[in-house]
């Protein structure tokens, strides 16, 4: 990976994990045109089979089964029992069975998923809620991660580390087993889709954490999460961020919504702005509306308010591919940061053979309209070095962070892995023109 001589590259690695899993919803697929069984579907002829076992049978299978993944799993029986209760009266004809014989009809209607097995990349970066016994000058900090796994279906997984004061990076270990979240409809209000709220029922580390599609517009996937730590007028704190929900057709922009990563609020995006991909919000309003960065026209990031932050249209061009490395198309690596000198906004250019790279640019923070200035070459760009992997020749991040007067990047490398590097600010705006 080719940088600029003010880029420091850390020794941090995040690459991808196949032994990281979740236990999600399965549903048996309908029986294929002309071999229907009359009223006894698929789903209830496998339910009728676990009905049918003798109590010895039945406790031999359930015995395996706890053997099986009670070690891989927090709590796999109750994630065994709230699947049959899903099941129970809507897939399969409502029963009335012991606690063994329900925890076998949930597992059925189960399966384990690795959500992260090919690759673990796009990070976005924000600080932690809690910095409680964090040293003087370090920071602690949320990692977001797209993780991808079998189909090709992105997920949002989570890690957590400090920065310490001369900019070291340090991740936190991973817990091995993952949680099932639990999901539940967000009470109507008034619009087409309400969303929903993903609830993390104890306290766990964040690690532990993975957002895998569970709606139908995210059915193949939740692409691209680009977090925000947003503080409004009134001082209040949220974490919010867009993100792609793809449903194998079409994609659309949704935003994340939370306090503490403990219980998420998911829900549609609308207007013309939003069927794109790469929506980065500000972290906080300027004069009075929601501020957003696009990339609609699939080429220049684009600058829109908002009286509505689930609503965006029109949007004004900001900028546009200026270098050989850029001239595809531009977009942003993340929500812009402020700073001194304005608004920070770190972006990718893909160039030749569909190279993608990260730049900067500054903004004026009174109108983030405004172009001040940009870099004229790559901060990274991918080499012969370090090029291979799930998607070659890409750079990218979801989102920095500044801390001591330096970026603190997270990026990824050909869509794979994560790595992260420092920049100091007064050296990487003194490389803008």
């Amino acid at each position: 990976m080719s940088k600029a001589d003010f880029v420091t590259r850390l020794p941090v690695l995040l690459r991808s994990d196949p032994a990281r899993v979740v236990i999600r919803p399965y549903t048996p697929a309908a029986d294929p045109k002309g071999f229907d069984q009359g009223d006894r579907p698929r789903a209830q002829r496998i339910a009728d089979r676990v009905l049918a076992l003798d109590e010895a049978e039945l406790r031999e299978e359930l015995r395996r089964l706890l053997t099986d993944f009670s070690g891989r799993h927090r709590d796999v029986e109750s994630v065994f029992l709230r699947r049959f209760q899903e099941v129970n009266g809507l897939i399969i004809c409502k029963c009335e069975v012991s606690r063994d014989r329900a925890l076998l009809i949930g597992a059925y209607f189960s399966n384990e998923y690795s959500y992260e097995a090919a690759a673990l990349f796009n990070p976005s970066i924000v600080p932690h809620p809690d910095q409680s016994g964090v040293a003087a000058d370090a920071i602690r900090f949320v990692l977001s991660l797209r993780a991808v796994g079998e189909g090709h279906i992105s997920s949002v997984a989570f890690r957590t580390g400090v920065c310490g004061a001369n900019g070291v990076v340090a991740i936190d270990p991973s817990s091995p087993r993952p949680v099932v979240l639990q999901m539940e409809n967000m009470p109507d209000d008034g619009t087409s889709e309400p969303g929903v709220r993903i609830i993390c029922d104890g306290s766990h580390d964040l690690s532990e954490i993975v957002l895998f599609p569970m709606t139908p517009s995210q059915r193949n996937g939740i692409e691209d999460l680009r977090l925000v730590r947003f503080v409004d007028d009134d001082g209040s704190a949220t974490y919010l961020g867009t993100y792609t929900a793809f449903n194998g057709q079409a994609i659309r922009q949704e935003l994340l919504r939370t306090t503490d990563f403990r219980t998420f609020e998911l829900k549609a995006l609308h207007g013309d702005a939003t069927s794109s991909k790469g929506m980065a919000l500000f972290p906080r309003r300027i004069d009075g509306q929601y501020a957003i960065l696009g990339r609609q026209d699939n080429e220049n990031i684009l600058f829109l308010t908002s009286d509505d932050l689930y609503d965006w249209n029109g949007g004004v061009k900001t900028v546009s591919p200026r270098w050989p490395w850029e001239f595809v198309q531009i977009g942003n690596c993340g929500s812009p940061i402020e700073i001194d000198e304005g608004w920070l906004l770190i972006t990718h250019g893909v160039g030749s053979v569909r190279n993608y790279c990260i730049g900067a640019c500054l903004l004026d923070r009174n109108d983030p309209s405004k172009l001040l200035a940009r870099v004229t070459q790559p901060l990274l760009r991918s080499d012969a070095e370090e090029r291979e992997g799930y998607v070659p020749n890409v750079a990218y991040s979801c989102g920095a962070m500044v801390h001591n007067r330096a970026l603190v990047l997270p990026y990824a490398v050909a869509d794979s892995f994560t790595t992260f590097a420092t920049v100091p600010l007064d050296q990487l705006l003194a490389a803008m023109a």
